[in-house]
């Protein structure tokens, strides 16, 4: 096959900040907005951008993520002119590696973007949440003749050191990139979306793989390589919702975001859509004795309790008697009667008892409350 571009994603990461919740799944797995999982967005951005191949890095407890990409079926991603390959550490003639950075893990398959025949790649994290256009962004990077576009966007100046920090003049040509700094330089953020121009990708992944003293990784040693050697980068600018949902609050805080009027991540317009995998539920079911206000509700849930201001996932029970408010509730979880669950994310399958919780992180509470 032969691509323009192709979309590498890179969704092998532990998540260890997620705590329980990435105990035994990648965090690309986990579930988001009572419906989706956070691979979702990453994947159908990909389809929605007319992208017909993409190759998944894998690593971390990939077995369920791996099943549940398949063969890209549920984001159109299959079948004839269309590739979606999964792609784990293997072995080589030169021996079995764990991806030992974000860029050895593009590097392992060289071979796969190879076959493409592809003249960019777009490397994505999965463990994001936004939707954007990759097309709109190759033709800023093929306007620009640009060696590597970075997609930013603004963030508070506070929590800049948790970003790849970037610098630029005023025709958005980057003239500096900080990886995580102390004392960043700009509020501009790196969203950890790349186009690459791939012949020089290719030269530069392999010259990585030979330096002994690199981390193999993009924010800290190929993306300041590029900029060292006079190559062109910019960044491309994004106004729309982007959250990294790499930590307990920032997991609940989006999923709180989807119930906002105001909430720029439109999950319920047919434009655009995010696709998921059909879990094949019942139908919800909403008692006499419910009480229910400004929430989402997915199929096969059965409320028999109040809920405010939360996020109830498929299969959940909420039995009468019981509370939730301003919560994210995963599938298949049972808030027993006599329960109150406030500011909270409720692991998948876990039952909440007044007398007993499975384990003390089974319910993660968020704000101390």
């Amino acid at each position: 096959m032969k691509e323009e571009m192709v979309a590498m994603i890179l969704a092998g990461g532990r998540g260890t900040r997620l705590q329980s919740l990435t105990a035994k799944v990648a965090k690309p797995a986990v579930f988001f907005g009572g419906k989706y999982r956070i691979i979702d967005f990453p994947l159908s951005n990909v389809a929605n951008s007319g992208i017909h191949a993409v190759g998944v890095a894998t690593q971390y407890e990939s077995t369920a993520l791996n099943n549940y990409i398949g063969t890209g079926r549920n984001w159109g991603l299959n079948g004839n002119g269309a590739l979606t390959s999964i792609l784990p550490p293997r072995e080589t003639p030169k021996g079995a590696n764990w991806y030992s950075g974000t860029a050895d893990a593009i590097y392992q398959n060289i071979d796969w973007l190879d076959k493409t025949h592809c003249e960019y790649v777009v490397i994505l994290s999965g463990d994001h949440v936004y939707k954007m256009d990759y097309s709109e962004m190759l033709n800023f990077h093929k306007k620009n003749a640009a060696d590597v576009t970075i997609s930013c966007i603004k963030v508070p100046l506070s929590e800049a050191p948790r970003f790849g920090i970037v610098c630029t003049d005023k025709e958005n040509r980057i003239n500096e990139f900080q990886e995580k700094p102390k004392v960043p330089k700009s509020d501009y953020a790196s969203m950890g979306i790349y186009i690459f121009t791939y012949s020089l990708l290719r030269e530069a992944l392999i010259a990585d793989a030979d330096n002994k003293k690199s981390t193999h990784d993009f924010g800290k040693d190929i993306l300041p390589d590029f900029l060292a050697s006079g190559k062109r980068l910019f960044a491309y600018p994004f106004t729309g919702y982007w959250k990294d949902v790499g930590t307990i609050h920032s997991l609940w805080e989006s999923n709180m975001d989807l119930l906002d009027d105001k909430c720029t991540l439109d999950l319920f317009s047919d434009e655009f859509k995010i696709y998921s995998a059909d879990t094949f539920s019942t139908p919800q079911f909403i008692s006499p004795s419910a009480s229910v206000d400004d929430c989402i509700i997915n199929q096969g849930a059965v409320i028999r309790g109040q809920i405010v201001h939360s996020v109830i996932s498929n299969e959940v029970t909420v039995e009468k008697g019981a509370y939730v408010q301003d919560s994210f509730v995963m599938p298949g979880a049972i808030i027993k009667a006599g329960v109150k669950v406030i500011d909270a994310i409720v692991g998948s399958s876990v039952v909440v008892d007044k007398d007993k919780i499975g384990t003390p992180t089974d319910a993660l509470l968020v704000n101390d409350k």
